[in-house]
C-alpha cells in the first residue's frame, strides 16, 4: 500500500489567492435565480452550467466531488482545449483546495535503491522538460448514450480534452530512485482522500513497461501555464494514449512493487475501471462478462464539431464541415464523412499534426443539393488500421464508446 503524503498543507496567502477553490458552492450563470442550462440528447440530460474558480461555465455532472464536462461547442475552437474549459473528474470527495509548494513533496518508495522526497523545484531539475500534446479522455465519456442504460454518471461527449503538457519523464525519476530489477508495477496516489475509512483510496497502477515509456510524464504545465487546481496542480501523471483514469492528479506518492497491486486500496484497478476481456471490450447488452481486464488504451474516435443535431443548412449553399479525430497513439490516417447514412464516404482533409496522441482536426466542404432531412456520419481510421464500428458496442460500465458518430440536419430551400 502506498504511504500517504501529508494531507495538511500550509497555505500561503499568494497560493490561496491563486489556487484556492474554496468557492465550490458554484455560481448560477444566468439572471439571478435562474441557472443556465444545456441539454444532452439522452434521457435526463439537462445539465446546469456552472463556473468554478479558474473555469468558465461548464456542465455540472456532480458537485461533491466535482465532475464538470466541457460544452461540446468548445471543441470547434481548435485542436487545443483551453485550460479554463478543460473537463474535471474526481472520485473522492476530500480534494485539496490549495497546495503550498513549500510543504509539497513527491515521495518515491518501494522496490527502489533510494527512497525520495522531492519538492516541485527538485523535480523540475531532474532533467530537460519534455513537451507532448495528448488527449485526456474519461473512460466513461459518452456513457449517457449507452442502450440499455448503464450505471454511473450519464456523460455526454465532453469528458475529454487535448492539451500541451510539459514535465519530466517518469522514467527519469525512477532511474534516480534506482528501480529494482524485479519490479513489476508502479502505483500512483494523489492528495485527494476518501471521506470514510472504509472507502478505498484512489490509487492506480501501471506495468513497468508502460511506466518506463519515454512519453509518460510528471507534468507541472498545461498549455504553457501552471496546471489548474481542478486539473491536478501542482503535479499530474500524464499517460498519453491511455484513458484518463491513469492520469493521477495532485500526484504525491509513487511506489514500485515486485508483484501485481492488490488489496483494499487496489479497488480502482481490481474492481473498477475494468472492461470485458475480449477484442471489442464488449458483451451482449444486459449481460455480464465472463472475464475482465483493466481498461487501458483509447480507441479511435471522430466527431463533427461545426454542426449540432437539427442544424438547418441551405440548399445549394456550400459549407465547410469541421471536426476532430484521435486514437490511442498510432495517429490518424484518414477521416471520412457520409451524407447518405453510411452508404458512400468522402475523405476529409486532415489539419495540422500536433503529434500522435493529439486531436487531429479535419475539414470537408459540402453543398447540399436536395432539401429535407440529412444524416451525416463521420469515421476515423488510425495508422494501424483501427476504425470505428458502425454499431455501438455495449459493456456494463459504459466504457470506451467509439461508435461512428452521426447527426441529423435539415436542408432548407
Amino acid at each position: 500500500m502506498v504511504a500517504s503524503n501529508s494531507r495538511v498543507l500550509k497555505v500561503g496567502r499568494r497560493q490561496f489567492l491563486r489556487h484556492s477553490i474554496a468557492g465550490l458552492s458554484t455560481l448560477a450563470l444566468a439572471r439571478p435565480g435562474v441557472a443556465a442550462m444545456e441539454s444532452q440528447p439522452f434521457e435526463n440530460g439537462d445539465r446546469e452550467l456552472v463556473a468554478y474558480p479558474q473555469k468558465r461555465p461548464l456542465l455540472r455532472i456532480t458537485t461533491r466531488p466535482p465532475h464538470l464536462e466541457t460544452p461540446f461547442a468548445v471543441f470547434d475552437g481548435g485542436a487545443i482545449t483551453p485550460n479554463d474549459a478543460f473537463f474535471v473528474r474526481y472520485h473522492l470527495a476530500n480534494i485539496p483546495l490549495s497546495v503550498d509548494l513549500a510543504a509539497y513533496r513527491l515521495n518515491v518508495r518501494g522496490k527502489v535503491d533510494r527512497q525520495l522526497s522531492l519538492s516541485l523545484d527538485e523535480i523540475k531539475r531532474l532533467g530537460a522538460p519534455l513537451e507532448i500534446v495528448a488527449v485526456n479522455q474519461c473512460s466513461g465519456n459518452s456513457r449517457g448514450f449507452s442502450s440499455p442504460r448503464v450505471f454511473g454518471a450519464q456523460l455526454g461527449n465532453g469528458s475529454m480534452g487535448n492539451a500541451r503538457w510539459a514535465g519530466v519523464p517518469l522514467r527519469t525519476l525512477l532511474a534516480k530512485a534506482g528501480m529494482g530489477a524485479d519490479a513489476k508495477q508502479v502505483t500512483f496516489n494523489g492528495l485527494d482522500t476518501p471521506v470514510l475509512p472504509t472507502t478505498p483510496d484512489f490509487i492506480k497502477a501501471l506495468d513497468v513497461d508502460v511506466a518506463m515509456s519515454p512519453d509518460v510524464l510528471l507534468a507541472w504545465s498545461m498549455n504553457d501555464a501552471d496546471l489548474p487546481m481542478l486539473n491536478g496542480y501542482p503535479l499530474k501523471l500524464i499517460v498519453p494514449g491511455y484513458f484518463g483514469t491513469y492520469w493521477v492528479k495532485h500526484l504525491s506518492d509513487i511506489e514500485v512493487l515486485d508483484a501485481p497491486f492488490t488489496g483494499h486500496d487496489a479497488f480502482f484497478m481490481t474492481g473498477a475501471y475494468r472492461v470485458p476481456d475480449n477484442e471489442c471490450t464488449c458483451v451482449a447488452p444486459g449481460t455480464t462478462p465472463a472475464a475482465t481486464r483493466p481498461i487501458s488504451r483509447l480507441k479511435v474516435r471522430s466527431f463533427i464539431t461545426s454542426l449540432a443535431n437539427n442544424a438547418v443548412l441551405k440548399k445549394n449553399h456550400r459549407i465547410l464541415i469541421k471536426g476532430i479525430a484521435f486514437d490511442g497513439g498510432a495517429g490518424i490516417k484518414k477521416v471520412e464523412l457520409s451524407d447518405d447514412g453510411g452508404r458512400q464516404w468522402r475523405e476529409a482533409t486532415l489539419g495540422e499534426n500536433l503529434g500522435r496522441y493529439s486531436f487531429r482536426q479535419w475539414t470537408l466542404p459540402m453543398t447540399p443539393g436536395q432539401s429535407g432531412p440529412l444524416e451525416l456520419r463521420v469515421r476515423a481510421t488510425s495508422n494501424q488500421g483501427e476504425t470505428q464500428p458502425s454499431e455501438a458496442t455495449w459493456n456494463p460500465a459504459g466504457y470506451a464508446r467509439n461508435v461512428i458518430e452521426s447527426l441529423r440536419v435539415v436542408v432548407a430551400q
